[in-house]
């Protein structure tokens, strides 16, 4: 391996999904993982098999489908290696990810019973013993094993290399070192990375990964000095997505490892024009909105209101600019589809936005393009995302929009009556409200008795124009869990209801998902 080649692996669709409201499907995260594949990312972390049926489900199909290295997450218990093991079964190229709490925090609050020792020491010394079982039997299944130790960024540097050390000794090809709270500073961070590689005797044996979280706006930094001082493979999320304030963000390193080549000679081997067309995947199928001034794929990283600014990008764009719009996929291509654009010229534009599309999907998208179509005059490509986020992988849809009609006025109490389909049954109600969209919301739990805590409601347009699609988003609130929903029309109310719904079908799913799990068990996904 090229000691200036930096592995690029990706947790969107494990550590990603833990965002607050994030849910994806099988569906959603095997097409997501094609185009991660297409993008040339080295190692795709699909999913922690253990935590749920839909989970292992969709590691066994992106291990099946996606011709690149898949992971699977297990904790360090044989149990959780075992169904990982089972889940990447048919990938020819496997890893099975482990990980095991290091610092003194995790392990006085996660292993603070007895029985993992009674002392501080004691309970160091069973997280070694664990760590390097779990590797050793991890490797009874696959070669290529990677161990984290999390919450390294607040561990004792002594004991961090004892831990690393021991995960390598029993064959961990990767040993990953997580500042799972965002917490370390970039020189700091550099410096136990550098620390590491002088007092872990086998550390050549290994590639050293960092995986860190952004709750200081830190994780790119971090990630970066990792690299400058040995990190050889970076953990990190597209739209940089993930726990809490999110993760590391793909294109952010990616680019300025790129952009900065005259300052390092570190480099990846991501396909750069296909970035855009992820960050927008991400973000049809999450429903996480980029923000507009984010870096490299935001609404506003190419867009200049100065005049002086604008007086200079137009003389020469290297005046304001440091990298082109095309070089991480966003094209000046202007082809706009309408009500008289056929099936093949839907399926090719879909491609060229990185979806692949059986004929089955095609059929359920084109429908829903002809409708779009017969309102609007023309279709945008961001219509074409949003319809493939909302209308492509619907699948086990417990509760479905039959019929809406709204009456309000400035003078008037705004209703609503709603009929919605749940399997054979048909659920009709009608409902008041402090304006239409309470109304529908009102009629829609009395339709189907329940009460919904919302905690957002946000509409945005995606194309611009009088005959814009509108896009809302809602997050709703069960115990200590939040589910994101999403709706699409060209009349907001609609899509109100169609989001609600969204989110409510989100909830019922992740609810069968886990109804047969130890309520009790500890599944923390936090690396």
């Amino acid at each position: 391996m090229d000691s200036n080649r930096i592995i690029i692996f990706d947790t969107t669709l494990r550590d990603g999904e833990q965002s607050p409201g994030a849910s994806l499907n099988v569906s959603e995260k095997v097409e997501i993982a094609h185009q991660l594949a297409r993008m040339k990312v080295d190692v795709i972390e699909a999913g922690f098999p253990i935590s749920s049926p839909a989970q292992f489900e969709a590691v066994r199909r992106i291990a099946a489908e996606v011709d690149t290295t898949i992971a699977g997450l297990s904790r360090a218990n044989e149990k959780d290696i075992k169904a990982a093991a089972d889940a990447l079964h048919p990938a020819p190229k496997k890893r099975i990810h482990t990980f095991s709490s290091t610092s003194d925090f995790h392990i006085l609050g996660k292993f603070g019973h007895d029985r993992y020792g009674k002392s501080l020491s004691e309970k160091r010394n069973t997280i070694i013993k664990m760590s390097y079982d779990s590797v050793k039997y991890a490797k009874t299944f696959v070669d290529d094993v990677e161990f984290s130790a999390e919450d390294a960024g607040r561990t004792d540097l002594s004991y961090l290399a004892e831990v690393i050390e021991a995960a390598i000794e029993a064959g961990a090809t990767t040993v990953n070192i997580p500042d799972t709270t965002g917490y370390t500073f970039p020189s700091e961070f550099g410096k136990k990375i550098a620390e590491l590689k002088k007092r872990v005797k086998n550390i050549d044996k290994a590639v050293i990964s960092v995986h860190c979280h952004d709750d200081l706006g830190l994780a790119v930094a971090n990630s970066l000095a990792g690299i400058e001082n040995g990190a050889r493979q970076i953990e990190c999320t597209v739209n940089g997505i993930g726990e809490r304030a999110g993760n590391a963000s793909l294109e952010e390193i990616v680019m300025a490892l790129r952009v900065r080549k005259d300052l390092v000679e570190y480099y990846t081997d991501i396909l750069t024009t296909e970035i855009y067309n992820s960050s927008k995947m991400v973000s049809a199928f999450t429903g996480i909105v980029v923000q507009r001034n984010k870096a490299i794929v935001g609404d506003n990283a190419f867009s200049h209101e100065s005049g002086i600014h604008q007086d200079g990008v137009l003389k020469n764009r290297d005046t304001y600019e440091i990298m082109t719009p095309e070089s991480v996929g966003i094209s000046k291509n202007k082809i706009v589809l309408g009500r008289h654009s056929g099936r093949h010229g839907l399926k090719a534009r879909l491609e060229y936005l990185g979806y692949k599309l059986s004929e089955e999907e095609l059929d359920n998208v084109y429908e829903a393009f002809t409708e779009l179509a017969d309102k609007k005059k023309e279709v945008f490509d961001d219509d074409l995302r949003v319809l493939m986020g909302d209308e492509v992988h619907k699948t086990d849809e417990v509760f479905e929009l039959e019929y809406l009609q709204v009456q309000s006025g400035s003078s008037s109490i705004p209703n609503a009556v709603v009929k919605i389909k749940s399997g054979e049954e048909m659920y009709e109600e009608a409902a008041i409200g402090d304006g239409p969209v309470d109304a529908v919301f009102n009629a829609i739990d009395k339709a189907l008795n329940i009460n919904s805590e919302v905690e957002s409601y946000q509409v945005r347009s995606v194309t611009s124009g009088r005959e814009a699609l509108g896009e809302v988003l809602i997050r709703i609130r069960n115990g200590e869990k939040s589910f994101m929903g999403r709706g699409i029309s060209t009349d907001i109310i609609e899509a109100s209801a169609k989001s609600y719904l969204s989110a409510l079908n989100k909830k019922e799913r992740y609810l069968k998902e886990n109804k047969d799990l130890n309520e009790k068990e500890d599944l923390s996904q936090a690396i």
